[in-house]
């Protein structure tokens, strides 16, 4: 289901990292991201409610000026 909030997002399992585009625009990388929450983000059907629930200020975080590729 498309989210009203969140254009896009790539978890980088590797690095633990999660990187969440906006639809504002604004791109967002969070670090230590274990693999079962990239994963229940995924399969969410509210992205932005499990956004706000289980990543929003659990993960230290930085936003980026690059635009995703």
């Amino acid at each position: 289901m498309p989210s009203s909030v969140i254009s896009a997002f790539d978890y980088e399992a590797e690095e633990c990292r999660l990187t969440v585009l906006f639809k504002s625009g604004r791109l967002y990388i969070y670090d230590d991201v274990p693999p079962d929450v990239a994963d229940q983000f995924e399969r969410a059907v509210s992205k932005g409610a499990f956004f706000n629930s289980r990543i929003r200020g659990h993960y230290r975080h930085r936003e980026s000026s690059l635009a995703p590729t």
